[in-house]
């Protein structure tokens, strides 16, 4: 999903009653999948648009993104790729997770 497609959907979102939090990155630090301002909307149920990058960090984004629904308090969550096999020239993404 485009970037711009991301945001409007996100402001609809916002104006509506579906229950969903924005992931954006807003740091990162050696090679990652996506760059910052990569944006992903997560839904209550754990359906999500756009993306982060994919695999298990994408995946742990979206659990936090769950909690961050449950508590309606914005949080910020570091994903590591530097470790494990698959990684080894992997890098830090920070994303930023908000209720909309």
């Amino acid at each position: 999903m485009e970037q711009l497609q991301l945001i409007k959907r996100a402001i609809e979102i916002r104006k509506g009653d579906e229950k969903a939090a924005l992931a954006s990155i807003i740091r990162t630090k050696g090679s990652t999948p996506r760059k910052a301002g990569g944006r992903m909307i997560i839904f209550d149920c754990g359906k999500i648009e756009g993306t982060i990058g994919g695999g298990c960090g994408e995946a742990a984004v979206i659990e936090k993104a769950i909690e961050v629904l449950q508590s309606n308090l914005p949080a910020q969550h570091r994903v590591d790729l530097t470790s494990g096999l698959l990684y080894e020239d992997g890098g830090i993404m920070d994303i930023f997770i908000e209720p909309l």
